[in-house]
């Protein structure tokens, strides 16, 4: 994966706007939205440092403990969607796929970018590694966009949704400024730095009428997806020594049970079947994307209808593998973009319902959290077993007999 752009990564300009979605932002309507959650977290909530987060009690939405799979029962199939950046800048993408969570009852993970709530007056705070202070490849928003992002992050939280973390400047390539290069003690310099942006956006933006994120991101932060999926040999080590738990930043993994890297569990995207072509894709709509239009943001709109049915047909493809084989946990990585006119987020969507429609108690729509809760809760024998089933295959004993002799 390259570098992307700032115009890229976000759609700036790109496409409908909030209205024209028919989504009024972050807030949740109606009677299961916003008024049912606030009555689940304390009224009056601890606040935290300068006020920029603050806990408000267990979060909302959260399955019961996990259970251990009994002798012989076949796993669940879980999927996780997740989101590179998590900003939103005006389009309505982050409001509409909480509302699109929120009517299926499922849970994400919004890898959230910490310069995402940094004001470019203020990038002078950010000194990224082997790079100028304030570098960035991926940019600064607006002050009205960080706005926006701070109300979905809070809404996301509050829906029972994940926030992880994806750094901060992007920088990616093999030059010496990319975190490929990085250190151990650099990527803790990047996290360091995350979490002042995360925890003192008040200081640093001046906003003092909106309220707190309504998480403690010390303890919330468990997790993460690295830029482009370089540099996540270094970082380990540094995620290890601050108790994170999983990490989602290997590429080209295949759709087989996960494992652990250092302690640590190894989420990668996954090579799913790409229809109509002889190889398979990463479960990621850049790489899509690049294997439809070259890389291409705005490529001839003629191409646009069967891009789209691809794209959503390798999704499918891809957890109709998992499901009827080996229940290998499915991921799919995205961002909040508009390339080649929306079609990578239609087909995240059409996806999507499509797994969410035929989801009985067998297919779990869940965060990466919730993901490492379930497989720390599992006996270590049943894992291994799990973890040899190879993929696109099923025990050849049936799963009763498998998972009995575990």
């Amino acid at each position: 994966m390259h570098a992307i752009s700032r115009r890229d990564l976000l759609g700036m300009g790109a496409g409908a706007a909030v209205t024209a979605l028919g989504i009024a932002g972050c807030s949740a309507p109606g009677p299961n939205g916003a008024e049912k959650v606030k009555s689940s977290v304390q009224a009056r909530p601890r606040l935290i440092g300068d006020g920029s987060t603050a806990y408000y009690g267990p979060q909302p939405h959260q399955p019961e403990a996990p259970e251990r799979l009994e002798p012989g029962q076949v796993p669940p199939q879980f999927v996780v969607f997740s989101w590179d950046g998590a900003g939103e800048v005006g389009n309505g993408l982050f409001p509409r796929f909480l509302k699109l969570a929120r009517d299926h009852g499922a849970a994400m993970t919004f890898f959230l970018s910490g310069l995402y709530l940094l004001p470019e007056s203020q990038r002078h705070l950010y000194t990224p590694p082997n790079n100028p202070p304030g570098a960035s490849a991926i940019g600064y928003l607006s002050d009205d966009h960080i706005r926006e992002t701070l109300s979905c992050v809070r809404q996301a939280w509050l829906d029972g949704h994940e926030v992880g973390t994806h750094f901060n400047g992007h920088f990616c390539g093999a030059a010496r400024t990319s975190v490929r290069h990085w250190t151990p003690r650099q990527w803790r310099s990047e996290i360091d730095q995350v979490m002042d942006f995360v925890t003192k956006w008040k200081t640093h933006t001046g906003f003092t009428d909106l309220a707190p994120l309504p998480f403690d991101y010390r303890t919330e932060l468990v997790g993460s997806r690295t830029p482009c999926l370089l540099g996540q040999e270094n970082l380990l080590p540094t995620a290890r020594e601050l108790g994170w738990r999983y990490d989602a930043s290997s590429p080209g993994g295949l759709q087989m049970w996960p494992r652990k890297k250092l302690g640590i569990w190894d989420y990668p995207l996954q090579q799913i079947p790409f229809p109509g072509h002889p190889f398979e894709v990463l479960s990621m709509d850049y790489n899509i994307l690049a294997n439809q239009s070259k890389k291409s943001t705005k490529a001839p709109p003629d191409n646009y209808p069967g891009w789209r049915r691809q794209a959503t047909d390798a999704y499918i493809s891809g957890f109709r593998r998992a499901y009827e084989t080996n229940r290998a946990p499915f991921f799919i990585g995205n961002h909040f973009e508009q390339w080649n006119g929306g079609i990578y987020m239609d087909a995240v969507e059409d996806a999507f319902s499509h797994i969410a429609h035929e989801r009985n108690r067998d297919v779990r729509l869940v965060s990466f959290r919730q993901l490492t809760d379930w497989m720390d809760a599992q006996d270590p024998e049943v894992l291994y077993k799990l973890q040899r089933i190879p993929v696109g295959e099923r025990p050849g004993e049936g799963w009763n007999a498998y998972l009995s002799a575990a």
